[in-house]
């Protein structure tokens, strides 16, 4: 019975992080559509409603240590998109899922799509970047090639997100870079 409660309880939260996720891509989509007050209003309440799901992940991390990694991760995703160190949905969503197959599949897309084209230079090496902090963040290995790109950012954000989130006693450090980095905006 307890585990069937576990079950559900991790769905009913993947369906709350990709309904949030899923709202900040739209908005990020159809943002031409909304007035820049509008746009800015909406966008700051899906984030306090990231933080408000955050904080019901840390008491419910807090309360059962089995669910304590999953919750982690999910957490470290959200402060990834409050921060705004990742700043596209899917790689928000495959980070904290850890999917670092699904990352890998997003990288070779990128670059495929540089070379037909359809992303310049610019826009497919910070796209690039992201996906690989988001896999530094995972803790995978990244060739020479993959470290060097990533090397490249100047996002102190990121670097610092990277090592906080490679660290493992990073919780407390994790929401420290995060409310340094919401007090920037």
């Amino acid at each position: 019975m307890a585990l069937k409660q576990t079950e559900k309880l991790k769905s009913n939260v993947e369906e709350q992080l990709e309904r949030l996720v899923k709202q900040l891509e739209d908005l990020e989509k159809y943002r031409d559509d909304f007035e820049p007050e509008e746009y800015q209003e909406t966008k700051a309440e899906t984030l306090e409603q990231m933080r408000e799901f955050q904080s019901s992940l840390a008491k419910l991390a807090a309360g059962d240590l089995s669910l304590t990694d999953y919750f982690a991760a999910i957490q470290l995703g959200i402060q990834a998109a409050l921060s705004e160190v990742f700043r596209t949905p899917e790689v928000i969503l495959m980070f904290a899922k850890k999917q670092p197959e699904q990352l890998r599949l997003k990288l070779a897309q990128i670059q495929r799509d540089l070379k037909l084209g359809k992303l310049s230079s610019q826009a497919a090496q910070a796209q690039q970047i992201e996906v690989l902090g988001a896999l530094k963040g995972l803790g995978e290995i990244l060739s020479t090639e993959e470290a060097n790109l990533l090397g490249k950012t100047d996002s102190v954000t990121l670097q610092q997100f990277i090592k906080v989130s490679t660290d493992p006693n990073s919780k407390s450090k994790l929401l420290t870079l995060a409310e340094n980095s919401l007090s920037l905006e």
